[in-house]
């Protein structure tokens, strides 16, 4: 295979995986590629296919064994049973992830009011007609792809470089938070109009309204993730 060389590289990490699985002729249950294998066969960063494995396992294509490999699932039947065992298993980071999260981006959304430039909120909007587009089509892996170039765009737009280093390793690096978030039952769709209101106050700078839409943006993301995980107590 080709090396892949576009712009929205874990995207087509992911659409690799997934036409691998197809044509090398991987059924549910047989034990995928390794990621050193995939490595050399993508010829890209291993950080780049963790990331695309990630997203593949809590849709539920792929089951990530620690110590054993990486086996294919069967998505037409066990897609919600393995998200909601995957949130389980990381509800502590999940957690985490988000006590983080409420307290560096509602102040980045603050500042981004304040800072902004028409081409951030430009990158901002387009990050957010793209998510639409993906809720719309199906696509949650390119819908958490975009939840990723939105908040780094908002990030961006803050002008504050150690800010926006810290919100890309943190995306990249500790991403359960965004993907638990958006494959919970319902809250991908609530996740467009949120976007919205925090998109809306940092154009019309205001500060105090772009810091209160970005916590009620997570507070409620949190609480659906919360929800979900408690029904199966």
């Amino acid at each position: 295979m080709s090396q892949i060389k576009k712009v929205r590289l874990c995207e087509s990490v992911i659409d690799a995986i997934k036409k691998m699985i197809a044509v090398d002729g991987f059924n549910p249950g047989d034990k995928f590629y390794s990621e050193k294998e995939l490595t050399e066969k993508l010829q890209v960063s291993r950080s780049s296919i963790r990331e695309a494995l990630r997203i593949l396992e809590v849709t539920g294509q792929v089951n990530v064994k620690q110590g054993k490999g990486i086996f294919i699932s069967d998505t037409q039947m066990k897609r919600f049973k393995e998200f909601s065992a995957w949130l389980k298993i990381h509800e502590q980071s999940i957690k985490d992830n988000f006590e983080v999260r409420l307290i560096i981006e509602p102040k980045a959304a603050r500042n981004a009011a304040e800072k902004a430039t028409s081409g951030d909120i430009k990158k901002m909007e387009t990050a957010c007609s793209e998510f639409a587009r993906s809720v719309k089509a199906g696509n949650t892996e390119q819908a958490i792809l975009c939840d990723h170039e939105f908040h780094s765009a908002l990030a961006g737009a803050t002008k504050n470089k150690t800010l926006y280093v810290l919100m890309k390793a943190m995306i990249t690096t500790l991403a359960d938070g965004w993907i638990s978030s958006l494959y919970t039952p319902g809250r991908i769709q609530q996740t467009i109009y949120e976007h919205g209101d925090i998109v809306d106050a940092i154009k019309n700078h205001d500060r105090a309204g772009a810091e209160n839409a970005m916590t009620r943006h997570l507070v409620n993301a949190l609480h659906d993730i919360t929800a979900h995980l408690n029904k199966g107590k």
